[in-house]
């Protein structure tokens, strides 16, 4: 039941980034708490989430943050 949640809640997350860019950087911070509570479950992670993950972190430090 928890991981059919957390699908939900991220691909609301994934949907807002898509419909709000000015958001973006809070809606991946959430994706990211999600993903990080799904770990936490001892729940799979579906690997394009997992590479969706690197990719942020990957924007998010050539940015210089």
């Amino acid at each position: 039941m928890a991981l059919e949640s957390f699908k939900a809640q991220i691909s609301m997350l994934l949907e807002e980034m898509v419909n709000q860019p000015e958001d973006q950087h809070e809606i991946q911070e959430q994706l990211r708490e999600k993903l990080r509570e799904m770990r936490a479950m001892g729940l799979p992670l579906p690997d394009d989430l997992v590479t969706l993950e690197k990719r942020l972190d990957d924007d998010f430090y050539a940015a210089g943050n």
